[in-house]
């Protein structure tokens, strides 16, 4: 065989084709593969970084705006509970008032009453009632006959004397408030007397009525005077024979009695249910806010 014919044996052998398609297959499959320069993978690493942050900023931002939400529903728990316990108590303290069982309430409802005063709503109540009575009272003036009266229950007015009120009273410490049941009976004594006074001021005869007994007149008188209180046309207490009787019984034989002497009672005012009730309570009747703790203060 010729050198010619050797070297295209060669070129043309099984090793050589085998040899040839490896390498174009090998050149193929690198011409189809993805092919990233350094600069451009580092961008990618960089973007992929990135976006991994930005899940875990989320799953946080998620986090904790859940923990958010579920303290403010829990927060929404604890408030609805007082709330229902104050309207649990003003309902029972209007209940046993209007059946005359005014001293009979649980002591669960001390921490109510004081949270009452404490948060200021007492005074809020105090001082609504008070203009509406003055607002009422400012349409209108008495007859020049002097038989147009305002009836006031006093018992308010002696229960706030500053002469009956000890500070502190240890039996409130364990409530965290042992100051605030003087602290309302100031503001109470305060609101009256004004009032009182802007009635007498205007010329309008004021009868005051106590369910103390006829005996403690001059000790009332004393409280009345060292109080603020001066100049009412008449002061009415229990005389003997009307002690054992209910307290609603006795303020309305009283209205009762001066309806028949020509009196026309113009308004009533106070803070317990019973000298509101029964007949002859005159035109208007105005009932001041009353701390729950008032009616049950003595009780165990």
């Amino acid at each position: 065989m010729s050198a010619y014919g050797r070297h295209m044996e060669r070129e043309y052998s099984p090793e050589s084709l085998s040899s040839e398609g490896s390498e174009r297959a090998s050149s193929y499959a690198m011409e189809t593969g993805f092919y990233m320069s350094s600069f451009a993978t580092t961008i990618f690493i960089g973007a992929l970084i990135t976006v991994g942050l930005l899940l875990i900023a989320l799953l946080i931002a998620l986090t904790v705006m859940l923990q958010s939400c579920e303290n403010r529903s829990h927060g929404i728990v604890e408030t609805h509970n007082p709330s229902f316990d104050y309207n649990h108590c003003q309902i029972l303290s209007l209940h046993m008032e209007l059946n005359g069982e005014a001293d009979r309430f649980p002591s669960m409802c001390r921490v109510v009453a004081l949270q009452y005063i404490k948060e200021g709503q007492y005074v809020r109540d105090l001082n609504s009632t008070m203009s509406m009575i003055q607002n009422y009272f400012s349409s209108i003036t008495p007859a020049h006959d002097g038989l147009d009266v305002v009836l006031i229950d006093i018992d308010d007015i002696r229960s706030s004397n500053p002469r009956h009120i000890n500070l502190p009273l240890p039996q409130y410490d364990q409530y965290g408030c042992s100051d605030c049941v003087e602290e309302a009976k100031h503001l109470k004594h305060r609101f009256i007397l004004r009032l009182y006074m802007e009635l007498h001021a205007s010329g309008w005869p004021l009868i005051l009525l106590s369910r103390k007994p006829e005996a403690e007149r001059n000790s009332s008188i004393e409280d009345l005077i060292s109080a603020g209180f001066r100049a009412w046309s008449t002061l009415t207490m229990r005389s003997e024979d009307e002690l054992h009787m209910e307290s609603r019984d006795y303020f309305s034989k009283r209205r009762d009695a001066m309806q028949r002497e020509g009196f026309r009672i113009i308004a009533s005012i106070s803070s317990h249910m019973d000298a509101l009730r029964g007949p002859f309570s005159g035109e208007r009747i105005f009932k001041l806010p009353n701390p729950i703790y008032y009616n049950f203060s003595t009780s165990n």
